[in-house]
């Protein structure tokens, strides 16, 4: 799983940077726009952004603000925090997937598309559903194991 994230990461950022490249040198330099080339960027740029945040999930490196770490002395006290933060995640994240699939039940029954190429932006849309998906699995895997650390070490 890590190396198939690794692979698709670095190549939706190619490609990102790659069209940004041709953009910048079409435009500016050769005074020749491509047209639709915004409308394609669309697509692996908001797949990197989703794709992005649940390969944060998915490493536990999402930036977090745990004020509260200060103040706690002992390695249970962390781990009944990092419970809670995970509970919260969760809920939090239910919640907008909830929301994130009813919108993507909408783009599938309207099925627009874009105004240049005609590209189902479907494909965009769906994008948001899969990442929270992934991203509350990945919460979820966690927390079971911010909760198995936490019995093995009330059980010493």
């Amino acid at each position: 799983m890590d190396r198939f994230a690794k692979y698709l990461l670095t190549g939706l950022i190619l490609i990102v940077a790659l069209g940004q490249f041709v953009q910048v040198i079409t435009r500016y330099v050769l005074q020749v726009p491509v047209m639709g080339l915004e409308e394609t960027m669309l697509y692996p740029t908001l797949w990197l952004y989703i794709l992005g945040a649940v390969n944060a999930s998915r490493e536990n490196t999402h930036i977090r603000a745990n004020v509260l770490e200060i103040w706690l002395t002992s390695e249970q006290q962390h781990r009944v925090l990092a419970i809670v933060g995970e509970i919260i995640s969760l809920v939090i994240g239910l919640w907008l997937l909830s929301w994130a699939w009813d919108y993507t039940r909408y783009a599938w029954r309207v099925w627009k598309e874009s105004p240049t190429l005609y590209i189902p932006t479907f494909y965009a849309d769906v994008a948001l559903v899969i990442g929270l998906a992934l991203m509350m699995i990945y919460t979820a895997w966690h927390l079971w194991g911010h909760v198995r650390s936490l019995m093995k070490g009330s059980a010493q």
